[in-house]
C-alpha cells in the first residue's frame, strides 16, 4: 500500500539538512531501485521553487510500504530524523488517483 511521510522541519534546518542530504538521497534511490517511490521533495520555506537561504519547512514522500509500521519505522529511520531536521513526521495511507 502508498503511505504519504509529511514531515515538518524545525526552524533554520537548512545547515543539518544539507550534511544529512547525501545520505537521506540514497535511501530514496533503494526506493526508486525497488520502484517503490512515487514522489518526493522538499517545502520550500518560501513561495520560490529555489528558496536559499530560507531553506525547507518540511517534506512530502509517498511510497509503497508493506504496512503502516513498516512506514513508520522507515521513516523513523531516515538521517533527517537523526540529524534534527525533522521536528516532527505524519504517516498516513496514500490512495493514489492521479496520475
Amino acid at each position: 500500500m502508498l503511505y504519504a511521510i509529511i514531515a515538518e522541519d524545525v526552524i533554520d534546518s537548512l545547515a543539518d539538512r544539507l550534511k544529512a542530504r547525501p545520505a537521506h538521497l540514497a535511501r530514496l534511490l533503494t526506493l526508486q531501485n525497488e520502484g517503490r517511490l512515487i514522489l518526493a521533495g522538499p517545502n520550500p520555506a518560501i513561495d520560490t521553487e529555489d528558496p536559499g537561504a530560507a531553506g525547507f519547512s518540511g517534506s512530502l514522500i509517498v511510497a509503497e510500504f508493506d504496512s503502516l509500521a513498516a512506514a513508520q519505522q522507515w521513516a523513523d529511520s531516515d538521517p533527517y530524523v537523526a540529524a534534527g531536521v525533522y521536528s516532527s513526521t505524519q504517516i498516513k495511507p496514500f490512495k493514489q488517483v492521479f496520475p
